[in-house]
């Protein structure tokens, strides 16, 4: 093969599975800046009467979110959720020991309802297994999702709201396997905790689904037997076993940066081995899959971060700016989730706002999109419908940590209904260009409509409120003839190449 081709083949028919659309979800957590001068900076021009930010609003239904992770994260495992409902002049003031911060509770449950609504979200909830328990999530469900006529689903409508939220989605704790996590356990003591408040979750609400959180990153000590006790204890009361994982390029290598997606490609085959091993033993019939509800690259911030005056309100925190390397990762990540989709269900990238986040604001300033809004957007756009499972042969790279990785990273996504085809491509290559090929022979009728593509010679240049040097144009150049699509894919390139009929 001439070293700079690359070779695909689409069929419709050869499908990994229907996209579920929560796997473009996001994650707010009360965090930095995420909630407070994020999502809710009551005295900005552009806040609405709820003290929300309307241009936040707009690039969040911009990127089509269509799940939110709260409140944590970190924070939920110290977190009374009664503190953040009522009054908001009632409110507690309380230390927030995962952050070291102080939180004023002025945002809480309902509030964040009302601002997903507007996003057009639905809220992934996350309950207390650290400092609390299964009083406190059983408590929580009947608050959110009973109608009326129970102490807790008429004191929420006490509090101005008669309908229930009726969420569907629910984590128990957060990486309870961690140290740094308040109330951290073994995988046993989790595993109890986590099944004991299902069950009584679910017979509050018997229609919710449920993630048992998995290890905190594929490198824990504990990873693969803590998934395994976790699930052994779990498996008949809940839907995922959650994983999460973070990237950074510390030692300035971009060849091996850009081929960690196949260390999570490897991460999300573990744990689904894991629980296909737990389904065995058990003789169960049931299948577990995934929510990967923490992703994302992060690691520019964490020097700044240890200069943060602790006790501080909303300072801030983990305010990562992307360059545009990063935004070739994400969507290396995004492609990696997409190949799973048979077994993974939801995934967040985390966060959505100001911290780690896609959306950047200023106080009392502009909304700014950083580098990696862009593949996260396409992707969430234009990836759905049913993933497909492309023949690719490509030449390869070997890097520190990798053999034979493949100059392309691509995935491809069929919206029958909207008769459109769209394959998400990443070009790895640091010196030169890619030449795609790609035979769809069996679309007939189709034709390009489209080829985006994000570029950009500096692989540090990094986006602002100023100026956005990282955005895509529209100019590629994919043309389709004969059954076959051709591309030119630049070095180090980000592309979007859409047909329709």
């Amino acid at each position: 093969m001439n070293k700079n081709k690359a070779k695909m083949i689409l069929e419709k028919d050869f499908k990994v599975a229907e996209i579920d659309k929560r796997i473009y979800g996001s994650f707010v957590e009360h965090l930095g800046r995420a909630v407070y001068g994020g999502i809710y900076e009551p005295n900005h021009p552009e806040a609405d009467e709820n003290g929300f930010r309307q241009d936040v609003i707009e690039m969040v239904k911009e990127l089509q979110v269509p799940l939110v992770r709260y409140p944590g994260g970190n924070f939920v495992s110290g977190y009374n959720w009664e503190d953040g409902v009522g009054p908001v002049a009632g409110r507690p003031r309380r230390l927030d020991l995962a952050w070291r911060t102080t939180e004023t509770n002025e945002i809480g449950t309902n509030e964040f309802m009302q601002w997903a609504k507007l996003t057009n979200s639905e809220v992934n909830m996350a309950v207390n297994l650290g400092t609390r328990g299964i009083d406190a999530a059983r408590n929580l469900v009947e608050y959110c999702n009973h109608p009326s006529g129970s102490f807790y689903s008429d004191l929420r409508i006490s509090h101005g709201y008669k309908e229930p939220h009726k969420i569907k989605t629910w984590c128990l704790g957060n990486e309870m396997d961690g140290p740094w996590q308040i109330g951290h356990k073994t995988a046993d003591e989790y595993g109890r905790i986590a099944a004991e408040a299902a069950k009584v979750m679910k017979w509050v609400d018997p229609s919710i689904e449920l993630v048992a959180c998995g290890s905190s990153h594929r490198n824990m000590p504990t990873f693969a037997e803590w998934e395994a006790t976790v699930l052994d204890h779990t498996y008949d009361h809940v839907e995922f076993i959650s994983l999460h994982q973070y990237y950074g390029n510390r030692d300035n290598d971009v060849a091996n940066y850009l081929a960690r997606s196949l260390e999570m490609d490897d991460f999300i085959r573990s744990v689904i081995s894991i629980a296909d091993y737990i389904k065995a033993k058990k003789r169960s019939k049931k299948k577990i899959n995934l929510a990967f509800d923490e992703w994302n690259v992060w690691y520019h911030s964490h020097e700044s971060d240890k200069l943060i005056e602790p006790w501080s309100v909303a300072p801030p925190q983990l305010e990562d700016h992307y360059n545009f390397e990063d935004a070739l990762l994400v969507g290396c990540m995004l492609i990696t989730m997409l190949k799973h989709a048979d077994r993974l269900k939801i995934a967040c990238l985390a966060q959505l706002v100001n911290v780690i986040a896609p959306i950047m604001t200023e106080e009392n300033g502009k909304a700014w999109k950083q580098t990696i809004f862009y593949p996260f957007m396409h992707t969430s756009v234009f990836g759905r419908g049913v993933a497909l499972n492309p023949i690719i042969s490509s030449p390869k790279y070997d890097s520190k940590d990798f053999t034979d990785v493949p100059k392309l990273e691509s995935s491809a996504v069929y919206n029958e209904e909207n008769e459109e085809l769209t394959i998400f491509a990443v070009n790895r290559d640091l010196e030169a260009g890619l030449l795609l090929e790609c035979d769809i022979r069996n679309f007939e009728g189709y034709k390009v409509v489209e080829h985006i593509v994000l570029e950009n010679d500096d692989l540090k240049q990094t986006n602002s409120a100023q100026a956005t040097p990282v955005a895509p144009h529209t100019n590629g150049d994919a043309a389709f003839d004969n059954g076959i699509v051709t591309a030119f894919l630049p070095k180090l390139s980000w592309n979007v190449i859409r047909l329709a009929k």
